[in-house]
């Protein structure tokens, strides 16, 4: 047997070296490793040509893979190596709570995902908008720091999607949709008095969930903004409806899978998910009164103010 400390480069190479086929089939098999999270990273990075079928996304996935192939090959002769490290990496990513493979997997699920089912994007937001009615009003109502609408909040987040897993990055917005849920499937519409605009307090509206456009708007901010979420109103012709911010377009693409596969899958079957996306890029997604899920179909598009509530 051979002493490590006396072999020469020669003889190391050899030992790391994989015999044909095996060596083709693992470099292909390390190529398609690799190649996954790169795409990820050049998806959300590179400016998306909108070409028919995604042709512009296939391209780039083929130009990577044929890239890190040729590499590769070059380098079949330390493939083993180069398979022994990826491999640490991507469990020691795993192990503490990194990127590893489960976030490698939900990255491209949800990509993939979002390229056959395209979310409904709407006009930007632009930066000149009309003064928000009511605005002072409107602030002053939304106590979330009153402990009857934290206590609301912490209620609708142990009932729903308590359990989900994969998302613990993003709970704060998973529990922002469980409020969701708790107050949509329970608000009942009652009008203003006959030529007054009456704005509902929040501690009001958590006594019997009812109330018009406003009221419900006011109430869905304060207890989300109670467990940390951000909103904004959004004024139109005649009503008003919250919105939530969920990130990029990147955050997206996750949220979209969440919605439509994993939260709210009988709700938003077949249907798109619609949001807005602000001036500085931010996406807020659709949390009207009407919609039975987040990013649910807008009541009116026309957009004469917002008011964001940070």
């Amino acid at each position: 047997m051979i002493k490590l400390r006396h072999l020469t480069y020669q003889q190391l190479k050899e030992i790391f070296r994989i015999k044909s086929p095996w060596d083709l089939i693992i470099i292909f098999v390390l190529n398609i490793l690799i190649t996954i999270p790169i795409f990820i990273i050049a998806h959300h990075n590179f400016i998306t040509l909108d070409w028919a079928h995604h042709i512009d996304r296939i391209l780039l996935f083929l130009v990577i893979l044929v890239a890190i192939q040729l590499i590769l090959r070059a380098l079949r002769r330390v493939t083993l190596i180069s398979v022994i490290l990826y491999l640490f990496m991507l469990i020691y990513g795993s192990l503490s709570g990194k990127y590893g493979f489960q976030s490698i997997f939900e990255d491209y699920r949800s990509m993939i995902y979002s390229m056959n089912d395209d979310p409904y994007p709407q006009d930007i937001i632009i930066t000149k908008l009309l003064p928000f009615p009511n605005k002072s009003k409107i602030l002053d109502a939304v106590e979330y720091q009153n402990p009857k609408i934290r206590d609301f909040a912490i209620m609708a987040i142990n009932k729903h999607f308590k359990n989900v897993k994969g998302y613990n990055e993003d709970w704060t917005i998973i529990q922002s949709f469980a409020i969701f849920k708790e107050i949509n499937s329970r608000w009942n519409y009652v009008s203003d008095p006959k030529g007054h605009d009456y704005i509902a307090k929040a501690t009001e509206s958590v006594k019997y969930l009812s109330g018009d456009c406003d009221d419900h708007s006011v109430f869905m901010a304060a207890c989300i903004k109670s467990i940390g979420g951000t909103t904004r109103l959004i004024h139109t012709k005649g009503h008003i409806y919250p919105e939530l911010l969920i990130g990029t377009k990147k955050d997206l693409e996750r949220f979209n899978y969440a919605i439509k596969k994993v939260l709210f899958p009988i709700e938003s079957k077949g249907k798109t998910i619609n949001y807005h996306i602000d001036e500085r890029g931010n996406i807020w997604l659709n949390l009207d009164y009407t919609a039975t899920y987040p990013g649910g179909p807008f009541m009116n598009e026309e957009i004469l103010g917002a008011l964001t509530l940070e």
